[in-house]
C-alpha cells in the first residue's frame, strides 16, 4: 500500500484502486476510492462550503508477523480530524475511532498476512469492484463488521413496522411510498451518509453491514461523530444544507383532496371554509387538472379564468398550489418537441415508454438544463404568471410503470448510476427559478426526496398509503426516520390515501385519530382518495379535466358533525400553537432539527427512550402519543426522566421517569407538556 499525504488528506493507492480520506467538516472525514485514474467532481449530496479543518495526517509502522515466525515492519497511516481518527492498514482495511474507541471497521475475510475475519479461505475483502460487463462503470460491494448492540436509525422513508434499522435490507432506490435519504444515525454516537445517487442496496445485517451500488465510478461516504443525535444531525446539515425559513402563513391548514376538477369547486370549498370561520392558508389542485400530460396547463373548458380564481383565493389569505406530473403523453403538444431536443428519458431497449397510467407517456429527464429550462418555461407561462404559488410535484420518484432501472437512461448517465437524485433535480425545476424570482420562500410538495434535497424548500409527503391503523403506525415510523434523515419538512395523507368508503364508522376513527397526530406535526394537510367512486364524471371525453373520477368530499365539515367538532377544536390547538411552531421551523433551518423526533432525540441519556417506536416529540415541548388501534381509547405512555410532564386534557402533573396508563377518548389523543 503506498500512502500520499496532502493538506487535511490521506491518499493510498493499491492495486489499481486510489483511496482519498479528507477532513470534511467538524470532526467528520469523506471517504472516496476509484478505480479509475481520477477522481469525478461530483459531490452529490455535499454541497455546502465545508469548514477550514486541520488534520493530522501520519505514517506509522506496525510489527508484522510472517508466516515462518518472523517478525517484520508495515507501514499503516492515519488521519484524524477533531474526535474523528480513520486509520487505514497495509492492506487498505479503514477503521474508525471517536476519542479513540473502535466504532466502525470494515469487513476483510482473506488471507495476506493481516486482519483475519472468519476463514481465510472466504476471499471476502472490504471493498468490491466488478467490472460492468459491456459497460464502463463499476458495481461495488463495500462491508463493514457489525457492531454488537447497535441501533441505527434514519435512512429516509420505508414502509415497515419498526423504527430501529439494525437487522434490516433496505433498497436504494425510490419508489411511490419508499423514500432512500442515506444518512443513518448509530446510538455509538456516529452519522454515516452513502454519498451515491446509485440505485443498490444497504443490509444492516447481524453478521456485517453491506453497502451496494449497481453500477457506479467511485465509492464516495461521509462519516461525523457526536455527542448526541441532535449533534449528529446539525453536522450532517451543515455540509448538505439547511432547510430555508419556512413561511409563517403555511403553519396552519393546507385543504386538499382527490380531486377538485372545476375552478367553481375550488372557490365553493374555500367560500365555506372563510364562512365557517376557519382560515386554510393554501389549498391544493390536485391531478388530471390539465388536458393531458405533459401540456401543464389547465383545461380551459373547467377552468376558464385560472387568474381570476387565484385572486379571489389570495383576497381570502389562501395560497394556491397545483399539481404538475413528470410524465409527458404522446398526445402532448410538448411530447414530440422534447423527444426531438433529447429532454425526456430514454429506454436501452424496447418502446419509448416510462410511465402508463391515463396514458402513453415518457417522463422528462430532469438531470438535463435544458430539460429543467423547457418545463419551467411552460409552466411559468401556464401557471406561476396566474399567480400560482407553489407547485405539487407529484410522482416524483418517477413513479415508473414498471421499476425496471437498468432499462431507464437520463443525460447524466445511466437510471442505475444516478436514479436516487432524480426528485431533487425535479424539485430544482422549480427551485431554481422561483429563488431567482425573489418572490419569498421557495415551498413545493413532493412525494420524494434525496440527501440533501431540504435545502430545495420540499415538503415531503409519505405517499399514496393506505387507510389503515396499521399503515398510520408505519408513517410514524417513516416520519421520525425521515427526520433523523435530514428531512424536517414532512408530512402524510390525514386518514391515508386510499379509502374505500367514507362512510365507515371504523374509517372515520382512522380519520381523527390520523387529523389529531397530524396536528402536532410540520405540515397538516387534509388529502385522500375518498370512495365511494359513485360521483359522475364531467363529460364523456377520454381526456382534459371532466373525464377523470373524483373522491367524495374531504373538507373538515364532510364527515359528520361529531367529527367536524372534533377537528374543529384540534384546528384551534394547531393555530393557538403558531408561535411554538415557527420556533420549530426557524430550529429546522439553523440546525436541521426536525419538527417530529424521536424519543432519543430528546433524552440520549434515557436508555428507555432507544426503545420507545409508538410515541414521539414534537420539538421539545411535547410528548405526543398516538392512538394506533381501531377501538382504542387508553394507552401507556412513558414520561422521560429529568422533568416534570402535565397531561394537556387534565392539567395532572406527573414526575418523569414512569410508565403511566391514560385516558383517550375519540375527542382526545395522549399529549403531555414538558415542564421543567
Amino acid at each position: 500500500m503506498e500512502f500520499i499525504i496532502e493538506k487535511n488528506a490521506l491518499v493510498a493507492k493499491r492495486g489499481g484502486e486510489t483511496l482519498r480520506i479528507e477532513a470534511w467538516g467538524k470532526d467528520s472525514l469523506r471517504v472516496r476510492s476509484t478505480m479509475f485514474s481520477d477522481f469525478t467532481d461530483n459531490v452529490w449530496a455535499l454541497t455546502e462550503d465545508k469548514s477550514e479543518a486541520c488534520a493530522e495526517v501520519r505514517t506509522f509502522e506496525i510489527d508484522h508477523w510472517v508466516g515462518d515466525g518472523t517478525i517484520d515492519k508495515r507501514t499503516n497511516a492515519s488521519i484524524t480530524n477533531g474526535r474523528l481518527r480513520a486509520e487505514v492498514n497495509f492492506v487498505g482495511i479503514i477503521s474508525f475511532f471517536r476519542d479513540d474507541k473502535l466504532i466502525l471497521r470494515e469487513y476483510y475475510a482473506s488471507y495476506d498476512g493481516t486482519l483475519l475475519k472468519g476463514s481465510r479461505c472466504l476471499k471476502i475483502v472490504n471493498r468490491e469492484w466488478k467490472g460492468i460487463i459491456g459497460g464502463s462503470d463499476y458495481s461495488l460491494n463495500l462491508k463493514f463488521e457489525a457492531n454488537k448492540g447497535e441501533k441505527l436509525f434514519g435512512m429516509g422513508q420505508y414502509q415497515q413496522d419498526f423504527l430501529d434499522l439494525k437487522g434490516s435490507v433496505l433498497e436504494l432506490a425510490q419508489r411511490n411510498s419508499q423514500i432512500s435519504v442515506p444518512f443513518a444515525v448509530s446510538n455509538l454516537g456516529y452519522g454515516f451518509l452513502w454519498n451515491n445517487p446509485a440505485v443498490g442496496r444497504v443490509t444492516f445485517g447481524k453478521n456485517y453491514t453491506e453497502w451496494i451500488a449497481r453500477s457506479t465510478k467511485e465509492m464516495d461516504y461521509w462519516i461525523t461523530v457526536g455527542d448526541t443525535p441532535k449533534d449528529i444531525v446539525a453536522s450532517y446539515a451543515s455540509v448538505t444544507g439547511h432547510a430555508p425559513k419556512f413561511p409563517e402563513d403555511l403553519m396552519g391548514l393546507w385543504q386538499c383532496k382527490l380531486r377538485y376538477r372545476t375552478q367553481d369547486e375550488v372557490l365553493t370549498v374555500a367560500r365555506q371554509y372563510q364562512k365557517e370561520g376557519i382560515k386554510i392558508d393554501q389549498i391544493v389542485i390536485d391531478f388530471f387538472h390539465w388536458t393531458v400530460q405533459g401540456d401543464w396547463k389547465f383545461d380551459t373548458k373547467y377552468w376558464p379564468d385560472p387568474k381570476a380564481m387565484v385572486d379571489e383565493l389570495h383576497s381570502m389569505g389562501i395560497k394556491v398550489i397545483v399539481s404538475v406530473w413528470p410524465s409527458v403523453d404522446r398526445k402532448s403538444e410538448n411530447f414530440y418537441p422534447m423527444m426531438d431536443r433529447g429532454l425526456l428519458i430514454k429506454t436501452e431497449r424496447g418502446a419509448a415508454q416510462t410511465y402508463d397510467y391515463q396514458g402513453d407517456c415518457v417522463e422528462i429527464d430532469p438531470f438535463n438544463p435544458e430539460t429543467r429550462k423547457y418545463v419551467w418555461d411552460v409552466c411559468k407561462k401556464n401557471y406561476y404568471d396566474f399567480g400560482i404559488d407553489a407547485f405539487w410535484l407529484d410522482n416524483s420518484e418517477p413513479d415508473y410503470g414498471v421499476y425496471d432501472f437498468e432499462n431507464y437512461r437520463y443525460c447524466a448517465g445511466p437510471a442505475l448510476s444516478v436514479s436516487n437524485m432524480y426528485p431533487q433535480m425535479y424539485s430544482r425545476v422549480f427551485y431554481d427559478e422561483m429563488s431567482k424570482l425573489g418572490d419569498g420562500t421557495v415551498v413545493n410538495l413532493l412525494r420524494c426526496a434525496w440527501a440533501g434535497s431540504q435545502k430545495y424548500g420540499n415538503v415531503v409527503w409519505s405517499g399514496d398509503v393506505p387507510s389503515t391503523f396499521e399503515a398510520f403506525k408505519e408513517q410514524l415510523f417513516a416520519g421520525l426516520n425521515m427526520g433523523l434523515a435530514g428531512i424536517p419538512w414532512w408530512t402524510t395523507d390525514i386518514g391515508g390515501f386510499m379509502t374505500d368508503d367514507v362512510n365507515d364508522p371504523d374509517f372515520r376513527q382512522l380519520l381523527i385519530r390520523w387529523y389529531q397526530f397530524a396536528v402536532y406535526s410540520a405540515v397538516l394537510r387534509m388529502h385522500g382518495d375518498r370512495g365511494p367512486y359513485n360521483i359522475p364524471p364531467l363529460d364523456d371525453r377520454d381526456f382534459g379535466g371532466g373525464y377523470l373520477h373524483t373522491g367524495q368530499p374531504n373538507e373538515l365539515w364532510s364527515y359528520g358533525e361529531d367529527n367536524y367538532k372534533i377537528m374543529r377544536h384540534y384546528y384551534d390547538i394547531r393555530i393557538s400553537m403558531h408561535d411554538y411552531i415557527k420556533s420549530l421551523y426557524d430550529e429546522a433551518s439553523t440546525n436541521g432539527s426536525p419538527l417530529i423526533r424521536t424519543m432519543f432525540y430528546e433524552f440520549p441519556n434515557d436508555d428507555k427512550c432507544w426503545e420507545l417506536e409508538d410515541q414521539y416529540m414534537f420539538g421539545s415541548k411535547y410528548l405526543v402519543a398516538p392512538i394506533f388501534e381501531l377501538n382504542r381509547f387508553d394507552r401507556d405512555v412513558y414520561l422521560p426522566e429529568g422533568c416534570k410532564w402535565k397531561l394537556t386534557s387534565t392539567g395532572e402533573v406527573y414526575v418523569g421517569g414512569q410508565s403511566v396508563n391514560v385516558d383517550a377518548p375519540i375527542e382526545y389523543s395522549p399529549v403531555f407538556e414538558r415542564v421543567e
